[in-house]
């Protein structure tokens, strides 16, 4: 595919923690090749900025050229973020045959929900699966798996075998397991109510419940005190 993105990286022969740690500081992100005719790997670098670039496109097939060498289509196997700042700390790409089919996992776009029946409804779209594994020519790997959901009705559930793959692409979940969206119902909002704090206590019997004699002498002398107090105003 002529308009597959190109990323130029140089030969890493720095090698251990603290010279990738270096390398980082740098502005450099360092990655391996796996592959190839020999199964060996070759060890590079790359600017963040370029490499990041690249990332963001979303191509799946990447033409890399190691030192100016010749361009080698590799796709991303795996990446490596710091936990924190999600910074990309290591990527491994896998060389690949042109001819050959391979397995890898793609991402799920779903698209049209606003005019899905359920959710003008009042329901909610909810994905359930994000990343689909599938098998193809390294050529005919999409970018993504773009499910339309507009048909969708209230409750209703999306299953993989609803889905037409993409020309030459295989999926390799299973068809009737694999649930891609569902539009659920909302629950109902519960108000609620301020309840009156009761000044009688009540039993387990549902009876009221004499308070104490302590407590009703006290009372009792409360009450004392204002009727002597209000004898002597009059």
């Amino acid at each position: 595919m002529a308009d597959r993105p190109s990323l130029e990286v140089e030969e890493r022969e720095e090698q251990g923690s603290r010279a990738v740690r270096r390398l980082r500081r740098a502005g450099y992100v360092p990655g391996v090749i796996y592959g190839g005719g020999d199964g060996s790997c070759q060890s590079f670098k790359v600017p963040t900025l370029v490499l990041r670039k690249v990332l963001v496109d979303g191509s799946a097939l990447i033409d890399v050229k190691v030192g100016g060498g010749k361009a080698r289509p590799v796709i991303v196997k795996d990446q490596q973020h710091h936990p924190v700042r999600d910074e990309l700390m290591h990527i491994d790409l896998l060389e690949v045959r042109l001819d050959e089919t391979i397995q890898s996992s793609v991402g799920v776009e779903l698209v049209g929900a606003e005019e899905a029946p359920g959710v003008k409804e009042g329901g909610v779209l909810e994905g359930v699966t994000w990343e689909l594994n599938i098998e193809a020519l390294p050529t005919d790997i999409p970018d993504n798996i773009t499910v339309d959901v507009s048909g969708m009705d209230i409750a209703a559930t999306m299953h993989l075998s609803e889905i037409q793959p993409p020309a030459g692409v295989t999926f390799l979940d299973d068809p009737e397991e694999t649930i891609i969206a569902t539009i659920v119902v909302p629950s109902p909002e519960i108000e609620e109510e301020e309840v009156e704090e009761e000044t009688e206590l009540v039993g387990e019997d549902g009876e009221p419940i004499e308070a104490p004699e302590g407590e009703e002498g006290e009372a009792e002398g409360e009450a004392s005190a204002e009727d002597s107090s209000g004898g002597d105003e009059s």
